[in-house]
């Protein structure tokens, strides 16, 4: 687990603290550097050496950073927010990008109950003031929260949890969020309201709970601020940017708005003269250094939930949390792992073997994947589109060091004009040994019913049946099953018979008569390749034979299995009156 095929274990760099519960999660299995203070230039001259970088919120995962990183397969960050890493530019790469969306929410809401609380009494100020050896009861007399309304911007797990919270302090509770779920927010005694200007006019606290996104940056302004009650309150535990923080210390000056209760900043840690350090500086706000996630429970809990993702990553399985990748259950990724195998090595099987072929026609780009049997019924089959794209391109891309994979293989697949109408039918399959079934056809020309540029699928079991391709004489069609967890091709082009895809193979085209097989090892043996296994594959069924059955009719595929690769030379020289009609040398 961990360790690619040279042997070396992949390196995992962290150059910030992270929690010692998750470090011991990945120390026994890779390579764990803590390189704590680097600069972004040092940061940048180091990373092209490590499979997975783990950061919080202080280092900046930039496009000129991810660039440098050759061999980066994830970047986890021990936290919620993403806005220090360049999602876009990791999604290009094909480099997952994870975060921990559980791990700190209970910590969060609690520290937003206690912002509440410390500007509804004055507990900065009252601290501040007995410290200084005054005592001023009258000048810090505070307000309730209970009965008063508390207003939530954003109703995700965090904003549920505030709710349920403030709930117990028997306070009236309204949020906004365009995509709540509306029984949870009743669940948690939440009313929505229908856009952010009835939620503001209400709020006797305001509470934001949203990812720092465009929609959401400056969200909290002048004129919002303007619409607010002049005896409300508002609290900011999630990102700094959401809030004009020159507006804030404005309407906290002319006595428009309350008080504040901010964990998060513009720029951390503010510059002097910054607006968020005259925010900080006000008498009206109670401020925190972005503390929010900073209890003992919750970096455990988010470095543990980062760390066994980091793992799952570099062991070839799919995080939990990823931000630019489908969420896969477990149960179902187990269901589709080694057809993932299939399908990627189906993909790899076609372009060696037909690019290599004398007679090969250009890579063709579209493509029909049919899923038959059991398969059919997965609720994703993303996983397996990956796989395709993969093993198509990997062949002829390899030098690039692309690293394909779910997060990146669309993507890709439009920029190459690759297209792929994915079909399902959950007709049982003929064969008891297995019971599901995949059938690739690379077709010589596009559909014109389906095709779109890029990517197209056709998941639902009607449109399979009406859309089911018709076979043609044209058409290159590999066909495979996974028994045993066990991926087996079971047809290739006109012929059928079934071997294990792996290793290096020989595929040959012959007439099926005496002596082709022994010249064929013949040759080999002279070339010093070993034959490790062989499987003949005659003609499928379905293929008619024509006029003269005495040629076509007679054709069938060998496959062999040998020990190390064939050289070019060897493989002309099987071609022939004594030989084969065409050979071809695929990698697996």
């Amino acid at each position: 687990m961990g360790v690619p095929t040279n042997g070396a274990k992949s390196r995992i760099l962290i150059p910030e603290k992270v929690s010692p519960d998750g470090l011991a999660l990945l120390k026994d299995s890779f390579e764990v550097d803590e390189k704590k203070g680097l600069s972004p230039d040092e940061l940048k001259s180091i990373i092209g050496d490590y499979e997975a970088l783990i950061v919080r919120s202080e280092t900046k995962v930039t496009a000129e950073l991810l660039d440098a990183a050759k061999k980066l397969k994830v970047v986890a960050r021990a936290g919620v927010g993403v806005d220090n890493v360049d999602v876009q530019k990791a999604t290009s790469l094909g480099i997952i990008v994870v975060n921990s969306p559980s791990g700190n929410i209970n910590a969060a809401a609690e520290h937003t109950i206690a912002l509440m609380m410390a500007v509804a009494r004055n507990i900065g100020d009252g601290c501040s003031s007995i410290k200084a050896g005054k005592w001023e009861r009258s000048r810090l007399v505070g307000v309730e929260a209970k009965g008063k309304t508390l207003a939530i911007v954003g109703l995700g797990k965090v904003g549920l949890t505030v709710a349920r919270i403030a709930n117990g302090l028997s306070m009236r509770l309204i949020g906004y969020d365009p995509y709540a779920n509306p029984n949870l927010a009743a669940a948690a005694s939440v009313t929505l309201k229908p856009s952010l200007a009835d939620l503001l006019k209400e709020a006797d606290f305001l509470t934001l709970h949203t990812p720092l996104i465009a929609s959401t940056k400056g969200m909290i302004g002048k004129a919002e601020l303007a619409t607010m009650k002049p005896t409300a309150r508002i609290l900011n535990v999630a990102r700094g940017g959401m809030i004009d923080e020159d507006a804030l210390v404005e309407a906290l000056d002319a006595g428009t708005i309350a008080g504040a209760g901010i964990d998060v900043f513009t720029s951390e840690p503010p510059q002097p003269d910054s607006s968020a350090s005259r925010l900080i500086a006000h008498p009206k706000c109670v401020a925190t250094p972005h503390l929010g996630a900073s209890t003992k429970e919750a970096q455990e809990n988010v470095s543990i939930d980062v760390c066994e993702q980091v793992v799952s990553i570099l062991s070839g399985e799919l995080p939990r949390s990823a931000v630019n990748a489908p969420i896969i259950l477990p149960e179902e990724f187990r269901t589709l792992q080694p057809f993932v195998t299939l399908v990627e090595k189906m993909g790899s099987l076609y372009t060696q073997h037909y690019s290599s072929r004398v007679n090969a026609t250009h890579f063709r780009t579209t493509f029909d994947i049919t899923y038959e049997g059991a398969l059919a019924n997965c609720n994703t089959t993303k996983p397996l589109f990956a796989a395709l794209v993969k093993g198509l391109l990997t062949p002829i891309t390899s030098s690039d060091g692309l690293n394909i994979n779910i997060v990146n293989a669309e993507q890709l697949a439009k920029e190459r004009g690759i297209l792929v109408n994915e079909q399902r039918s959950r007709e049982n399959v003929e064969d008891k040994a297995y019971s599901s079934f995949i059938t690739l056809r690379a077709r010589a020309s596009r559909s014109t019913s389906q095709a779109r540029p890029g990517v197209s699928r056709s998941n639902s079991e009607a449109a399979a049946r009406s859309l089911k391709p018709q076979e043609t004489e044209e058409d290159q069609i590999i066909q495979g099953f996974v028994s045993g967890n066990k991926p087996f091709i079971s047809r290739l082009d006109r012929f059928k018979g079934e071997f294990v895809p792996r290793g290096t193979l020989l595929i040959c085209r012959n007439f099926d008569s005496c002596g082709k097989i022994g010249y064929v090892g013949n040759q080999l043996g002279k070339a010093g390749v070993n034959i490790k296994f062989m499987n003949v594959a005659p003609l499928h069924d379905d293929v008619e034979e024509g006029q003269n059955g005495d040629v076509e009719g007679s054709e069938a595929l060998m496959i062999l299995g040998v020990d190390k690769p064939v050289e070019e030379d060897v493989v002309k020289g099987l071609i022939g009156p004594e030989g084969v009609l065409e050979a071809s040398v695929v990698t697996l």
